[in-house]
Order: C-alpha cells, then structure tokens, then sequence
C-alpha cells in the first residue's frame, strides 16, 4: 500500500479534481510546487527547524500506566495534544504556509471548524507574516469563542458565515469562493485529507511526521509494533497522519472513530463512513452524508471538528478495501472518554480525541482484545471544549 494506491490524485477510484475549471490551473500550480519542495533540502530544513522549536516535535508516546490497568491493555497515547496551539493541526499549517511563502503568496485563507485549524493558520500567518484570514461557521464560532479570540490575537480576521447549517461545510463553501476570486495571491490553507488533488497527498505528507514518530517511539519502548491503533476521523488529517507509516504492516489493526452524534440512524450524525453513500463534496470523490436526491444532509456531532458530511478520499478507500475498520461514537459515549481520561491520567482531551478514547475503552473491553497493545492519537486538547462539556454534563 503507501503512496502507490495514488494515481493522478486518487486513492482507488477515490478522490480526483471535482471543481470550477477557474481552479484547475491553482491547483496544478499547486500540485507543481508540492511536488517540486517536499524533497527539497531548504525547504525541508526549514520546515523541521519550525516544527521543532516553534510546534514543539517531536511529541511524547505516552504509556498512560492508569488507564492500561483499568482497560486490561497497555494503551499509548500519541502527545499531540501538546503541541503549540493544541493540536495536530500545526503540522500541517506549517508545511503548507511555508509552501505558500515559497510559491511567493501574499495571502493565507482558512476554513475551521472546532478552531484549532483556524488557529494554528493564525499564528503561522503572524510567524510567517503573511495576512491571514479565517472562514467560521456562525454557529461555530458561537460554541468556540475562546479560539475566535485566540485567532484575533494572532492578527488573523475571522470571517463568520451564515449560509447553510452555519458550520464546517459553509465555511469551506465560502473559502472556495473566496480562492476562486483571489487565486493569483492567495493560498487556501485546507486543514484537513480532504478537498480536490493535490491536498489529500499533500496534507496527508505533512501529517505523516505523527506516524513516523510513532513506529521509532513504539518500537523504542515496547520492541514491537502496536496491536491497533485508534484515531478520531473527521475530515480525516490525524488520522490518515498516524496511519500512513503501518499502511503496509497488515498486522496492525487501524481503527477510525467518527462522531456517531445521537447516533448513526438517528438523522443526527457526523458519522459519514458509517452512514453516507458515495458522492461528490468539495472537489473530491468519497463517501457523503446525503439524501436519495443527492442533496448534502447537515452533520452533527457535540465535537465541531467531527462536524463535517464528508470525508478524507483515502478514508473512502481504506474503508471499500478493508485495511481499516471505521466506527461510531455516540455525543454521549464521547462525553465519557472525556471524562474517563481526565479522571485517570489527567488529561483533558478535546472532544474530538475523546471519541477515541471512548472507543478505546469500548474496544479493550472485549475479552479478545485484552492484553493488547493499543495506541491512541491523542489529536488535540480540551481547552476549547470545556465550556460545551461543563454545559452538557450540567455544571
């Protein structure tokens, strides 16, 4: 498997370009600069410099000693929570904010969802110095004010949108307008293993770094590779960056956790693996929350990252040939992860990583798991969730 399951942009028959013939030629400038960088040595140079001493790589492989005995499992969790700003998401604003600098862009724009995205383009906007502006859901901007600010801080201008559900999938509508008009000086910084070609490969190249840190680090500690590994699946970034380096290690088993929000055949559900059909969105072929008439349905879920009716192409394709498994956890069940992890290791994870780690309890206790070694991409931490959870657990 690896980087030979991609031909002309597609994972499979998933993926592709699906856009305004205005953003083809963006895109292959795109595409052409990606290509020509990712192996260059002053580019690569300093891009780890950053991602060292500005993000705080590598992060720790954590043997989480209490919640393992709890579970019945030796259970590791990847660090990503501690890098700056929150989350994994720096990895790639960083690779992709250099790229624009090098591509000699004068503008950065942005769609964010639960705002850590929104927030790690903000501040490499004010490192790099590129203006840098954020499109947000209304409603998703109510529910995380403190990362709006957080943004602002960074000098970055928050753009709300009202169009729609008013969450993640307006904000990348209005993104996509937003590029179509100013593509000769603008780079859209797309956040997520989703979109037209080239952003699964590129996003995915730059979030490969959370899988290669974790093969050495597992390999250190426990001399072998992990049993499973379990990550939170929105768009799909964490995930596809900690599963791309054990693609061709069949022996471990890959988990995707969605945002089963009230629940998988409730109407209510960000869980598009589990209960979309295959479909065009934002510029790629994958599987979509949608109706009989192909109308895109809202997503829900309690975690706003998790919120989103479609997901990364290599997901989709991972998913038809069976090298990962995908499920769902419900606002309820995530609520307890959050809880869980908290009271045991004293860790607050954001509540997209809680899905996680309420699946990873699930998982650990079925009698054929015990014992098993399981690491869990801890994708980001619960600063901006705690208000929504104090509210939801009645505090």
């Amino acid at each position: 498997m690896g980087d030979k399951m991609i031909t002309n942009g597609k994972f499979g028959k998933y993926g592709g370009i699906f856009v305004p013939e205005l953003l083809i030629p963006a895109l292959e400038e795109l595409e052409i600069a990606f290509l020509k960088y990712k192996d260059d040595k002053k580019f690569n140079a300093e891009l780890e410099c950053y991602l060292r001493e500005f993000a705080g790589r590598p992060t720790a492989l954590y043997y989480a000693r209490n919640l393992s005995q709890k579970l019945g499992c030796k259970i590791y969790l990847k660090r990503e929570d501690m890098l700056h700003t929150g989350a994994h998401k720096i990895n790639n604003t960083l690779g992709q904010g250099l790229l624009a600098k090098y591509m000699g862009k004068t503008r950065l724009i942005a769609e964010t969802g639960a705002g850590q995205h929104g927030i790690a383009t903000a501040v490499v906007g004010a490192l790099l110095e590129i203006p840098t502006e954020v499109y947000m859901g209304s409603e998703d901007v109510e529910r995380q004010k403190l990362n709006v600010f957080r943004m602002e801080l960074s000098d970055a201008k928050v753009l709300p949108v009202y169009n729609g559900s008013c969450t993640l999938k307006d904000a990348i509508n209005q993104a996509f307008r937003d590029w179509i008009a100013n593509v000769e000086t603008t780079h859209y910084l797309i956040g997520s293993t989703m979109g037209p070609h080239p952003y699964p490969s590129m996003v995915k190249h730059f979030q490969s770094i959370i899988g290669k840190e974790t093969k050495k680090q597992i390999y250190e500690k426990e001399g072998k590779l992990p049993d499973t590994i379990i990550a939170c699946v929105g768009g799909g970034s964490n995930s596809i960056g900690i599963f791309s380096q054990f693609l061709k290690d069949e022996n471990v088993e890959l988990i995707g956790v969605e945002g089963g929000g009230d629940g998988v055949n409730s109407g209510r559900t960000g869980a598009t693996l589990s209960a979309g059909t295959e479909g065009v969105l934002h510029g790629s072929l994958s599987f979509v929350l949608q109706n009989d008439d192909g109308q895109i349905r809202e997503a829900h879920s309690v975690s706003a990252g998790l919120d989103y009716p479609g997901v990364g192409p290599e997901h989709s394709y991972l998913k038809v040939t069976g090298r990962a498994n995908y499920v769902a956890i419900t606002n309820e069940e995530a609520l307890r992860g959050f809880k869980l992890l908290s009271q045991y290791e004293g860790i607050i994870p954001a509540l997209e990583s809680a899905h996680a780690v309420a699946y990873a309890e699930k998982y650990a206790k079925n009698e054929e798991n015990k014992g098993k070694t399981i690491v869990v991409n801890l994708s980001g931490r619960g600063d901006k969730d705690m208000f929504i959870v104090a509210e939801k657990m009645g505090c």
